[in-house]
Formats: structure tokens, sequence, C-alpha cells
């Protein structure tokens, strides 16, 4: 039997299109992932992490941010 370590990307909607981001380090917890790519994405600050969900071999995290764009 062979075990397979998923490798983890997370996603983030910037302008309405997915921007896949890499897993900084395997050992951080979802919500260390979440306040690494705060620094340049500060929305992510106030985001909801949703997933895993598993598509072509990748775990998939989703940033879904609730707040919304003005005008």
């Amino acid at each position: 039997m062979k075990v397979n370590k998923l490798q983890r990307v997370f996603l983030h909607k910037v302008n309405g299109q997915d921007v896949r981001l890499t897993d900084p380090n395997e050992n951080f917890a979802i919500t260390d992932v979440q306040h690494f790519y705060s620094g340049t994405y500060p929305i992510l600050t106030n985001a909801k992490i949703t997933g895993p969900e598993i598509i072509d071999g990748e775990a998939q995290y989703r940033f879904e941010t609730t707040m919304g764009t003005k005008g």
C-alpha cells in the first residue's frame, strides 16, 4: 500500500478570478497560512476558510470574503 500526501493549494478571488496561493510551509495550520498571506492580501484577515475539496490530487482550500465591493 502506498500513501500519498496531498499537496495543499489555497484559492482566493481577486477581481473575479481565482488566484492560486502555494503552501508556504506544510507544517503551518490553515489559519497560519491565512495570516502569512494577509500581508499581501489584507482582505484575508476577515476571510472565512472553506475546504478542503479534493480536486486533481490536491487539497484545495478557499479563502472567502464576505466583504462587498462599492459601486
